[in-house]
């Protein structure tokens, strides 16, 4: 589905991005992710920096952090409640989905397009 509106490519359907979920398509050549998190739309070219990998396609999960006691000993790993990271499946490097950063270097990130809903359907503007 990709359909040219006065804003931009209609991608999909709202519908289809569940919550905590994506949509990747293909609009002329051009592969893009669609991400929704706590309802905002996110969009990202499907290329991973490091490696060219397809990284909207890699597994969603939440960023590990290392939890601290008040020494700042080491308590193990958790996951973090706020960020959601999407991990590109070639090489493991994660990007925050709703910023497109690495998680420790900030300069490296993914390329964004602007992502609205109008009318029931998802546009992304090119």
């Amino acid at each position: 589905m990709s359909q040219v509106n006065a804003a931009g490519v209609v991608v999909a359907r709202s519908e289809d991005v569940p919550e905590r979920g994506r949509v990747v398509v293909s609009v002329g050549g051009q592969e893009v992710g669609v991400f929704r998190l706590d309802g905002a739309l996110y969009a990202y070219d499907n290329y991973c920096v490091h490696a060219s990998g397809p990284v909207c396609q890699g597994v969603l999960m939440p960023r590990v952090l290392e939890a601290l006691d008040d020494s700042k000993r080491s308590l193990g790993d958790v996951f973090s409640e706020t960020d959601l990271h999407i991990v590109c499946p070639w090489h493991g490097y994660e990007y925050n989905v709703r910023t497109g950063e690495h998680p420790t270097e900030p300069g490296i990130r993914l390329r964004a397009y602007k992502v609205s809903e109008q009318d029931g359907e998802v546009v992304v503007e090119f």
